[in-house]
């Protein structure tokens, strides 16, 4: 199923807590439903809120990768200029070069993720402006039979402002979440 992220941009947690009850009535799941905001103690006041977690706040998932697609290729070539040297029919064999390409991998990958802490998550950058101006974003990943319920909801939320639409969070990861129970009940 091809989901769509819609994101929408308040002034009120207070708005957005009752647009949340309303989508989870309508039957949109709370681990489908998010809120970025830079006061997360105002947040907390709404237990009802499904906040975004501060590891999702930063770029930190896709800079791992990238640093791990630079590992993947040092890897290659280590073990590539090890074979073509000729040093793997010596006496110490492929066993060093094995160790050193994995080194290689798990630093590249480590060093992605830090470089990831840095930065803002790319999808959520673009909401710097009104996220300083003290407004909150809430962002819903939807299935496209959840498309009806959305704008049903959004009829009685007129002050609710879309902002544009992304790239939602993996279907299994949503469906993990559901089972596990790694969100916040109320």
């Amino acid at each position: 199923m091809s989901m769509r992220r819609h994101y929408f941009v308040s002034d009120s947690l207070d708005d957005l807590e009752v647009f949340e009850e309303q989508l989870e009535a309508a039957g949109v799941s709370t681990p489908q439903i998010h809120v970025l905001s830079q006061n997360d103690a105002a947040v907390e006041q709404h237990p009802h809120l499904h906040e975004v977690q501060s590891f999702m706040k930063q770029d930190i998932v896709r800079s791992t990768k990238r640093g791990a697609v630079v590992g993947i290729c040092a890897f290659a070539l280590v073990l590539l200029v090890a074979y073509a040297a000729g040093w793997t029919q010596t006496r110490v064999g492929w066993m060093p070069f094995i160790f050193l390409a994995v080194v290689l991998l798990g630093f590249s990958a480590w060093e992605g993720g830090l470089i990831g802490i840095q930065k803002p998550n790319r999808d959520l950058a673009r909401f710097e402006k009104p996220l300083s101006e003290g407004r909150h974003v809430l962002f819903v990943d939807l299935e496209p039979q959840q498309e009806i319920s959305l704008a049903a909801v959004l009829k009685s939320h007129p002050q609710m402002e879309p902002a544009g639409t992304g790239r939602p969070d993996p279907h299994w990861l949503i469906a993990l979440q559901q089972r596990v129970g790694m969100i916040r009940h109320t």
